[in-house]
């Protein structure tokens, strides 16, 4: 996969995040102005009721209709007289849908239709219980089926009425902090009207709140009842709560395929890079002593090289020399296989871990005479049970990293602890970056250099080295002295 088709689809699959992001945010918006509208409308509606409460609680204690009280059907409008506890009051046109009266003290009555149902049947509801004359009585049901007589003054009692909106609000479920306002006109003489109001719990209340004016006929004359409600926004996350945790979830979800598909995408592009570069390396590893063996070959051949015993001898030793180096490779190659199939298995043997070491540090100290290698025992013989032969090449491709990759000193160190032994290896080179410190442990992975083979090797060594010390119920790690160099840190434990 080229860079450039992998731009692309890191683009297309931020734009999709984004663009998922953006229409859950826009749903739950959306979603949540609806739920607030149904929120003011629920609290209008239960104000609204409160005051039809409230205007119905004064009029079972206000309405009473005397025993001479009768309708006149012949007269030229239909007339109804009674007295209230306190005055005298005369509704006519009771056939219309607002009965009209002589208007005194700003009293008023309200007709909500015809039919259906007689006053008996309200009882106990919210219309009061007329008792009247006979005439009155047999002949009501026929002319109205509600009716709500408002007795009022110029004000309303805001205490009271909060008591009914409290009720009202509980019944609901509505849960919010709220203030009311009453504004109404007075009038003085033949002038102009006054406007006046009063307020309950509105002092100290937040400036950002919403607001509902009652529709409610039963409001004196030229009033206006307004609540101011906040805290409104758990009320409408709680109407919201299922569709937020859905789109939530519809989010996660989708976000968390398109990183998982992504992460995917760069594994796999990283692992194509590492098949090209291992794929070099080994045809490079591979065609070094095939190419040997065929100049052994040829030489022998042509040059009659069979008849010189002692260049025949030495020819035939660069051939066996080569064969044994492409067997090793194999055999490298056939090991980690059988590493990742956790087919390996190991015979211990009790060791003295420091004489394994010095035999190691020896061997590349003759190989490499170049580099000074040193090893340092602090703690005398400490003896563990290994498999030498896989713990001795561990260890051999640690070292063999720092000949080939580090600088020109090499210290190997034994350490005794409580658990076990702790062997620390490390150089005097550039060692590896601490965002490549993780990444030296796995298969075929190795510092890209490119397409250049100055130094051997298939990316296979340290993870080899990994899986035998974890056989050996170990631990390697890469840590930082304090010159900065790279540590290579096995922590064994006495079995």
């Amino acid at each position: 996969m080229n860079n450039k088709r992998y731009q692309w689809i890191i683009y297309i699959i931020a734009s999709v995040i984004v663009v998922t992001i953006a229409v859950q945010v826009y749903w739950n918006y959306r979603e949540y102005q609806l739920n607030k509208k149904h929120l003011i409308s629920k609290v209008r509606q239960s104000l609204d009721s409160s005051v039809e409460d409230y205007f119905a609680n004064i009029t079972k204690s206000s309405f009473i209709i005397t025993s001479n009280d009768s309708i006149n059907s012949t007269a030229k409008n239909d007339t109804i007289k009674f007295r209230t506890k306190s005055r005298k009051l005369m509704f006519q046109k009771i056939d219309s849908t607002l009965l009209k009266l002589s208007e005194k003290d700003s009293t008023k009555v309200i007709f909500f239709g015809k039919g259906e149902s007689s006053p008996r049947k309200n009882e106990g509801k919210r219309f009061p219980y007329f008792k009247g004359p006979e005439h009155f009585t047999k002949n009501i049901d026929s002319i109205i089926s509600k009716v709500i007589v408002s007795f009022s003054k110029d004000t309303l009692d805001l205490e009271k009425l909060n008591n009914h909106i409290s009720k009202e609000f509980e019944r609901q479920n509505i849960h919010v902090k709220y203030a009311l306002k009453l504004k109404y006109k007075t009038w003085f003489g033949r002038g102009d009207p006054e406007t006046k109001s009063q307020s309950l719990n509105l002092e100290n209340f937040p400036k950002k709140h919403l607001t509902v004016t009652t529709k409610s006929h039963s409001l004196p004359h030229r009033s206006k009842l307004e609540l101011y409600f906040t805290n409104s926004t758990v009320d409408i996350l709680k109407e919201s709560l299922i569709s937020i945790l859905l789109s939530f979830l519809l989010s996660a979800s989708v976000i968390a395929s398109i990183v998982y598909l992504l992460r995917t995408i760069n594994k796999q592009k990283q692992l194509a890079e590492v098949k090209n570069d291992l794929i070099s390396n080994i045809t490079h590893e591979f065609k070094t002593p095939i190419a040997t063996i065929s100049t052994v070959l040829e030489a022998m051949r042509s040059f009659n090289v069979l008849e010189d015993k002692e260049k025949s001898e030495k020819y035939v030793g660069m051939a066996t020399t080569q064969t044994k180096k492409l067997h090793l490779m194999v055999e490298k190659l056939l090991e980690t296989a059988s590493l990742k199939q956790e087919e390996l298995k190991l015979s211990k043997e009790p060791f003295i871990v420091n004489e394994l070491l010095e035999s190691i540090v020896g061997k590349y100290k003759m190989l490499n005479p170049e580099k000074v290698f040193n090893f340092d025992n602090n703690n005398g013989d400490i003896t563990i049970n290994v498999d030498a032969f896989h713990f001795e090449n561990a260890i051999s491709n640690i070292i063999e990293n720092a000949v080939k990759y580090g600088g020109d000193k090499i210290y190997t160190e034994q350490k005794k602890t409580n658990k076990g032994v702790e062997i620390l290896i490390w150089d005097n080179g550039d060692g590896i970056s601490k965002n490549q410190k993780d990444k030296v442990f796995e298969q075929f992975y190795r510092v890209s250099t490119g397409n250049t083979h100055n130094v051997k090797g298939f990316g296979i060594g340290l993870y080899y080295t990994k899986k035998i010390i974890e056989k050996h119920n170990g631990k390697i790690s890469i840590v930082y002295n304090n010159k900065g160099e790279t540590v290579f840190k096995i922590e064994l434990l006495n079995d």
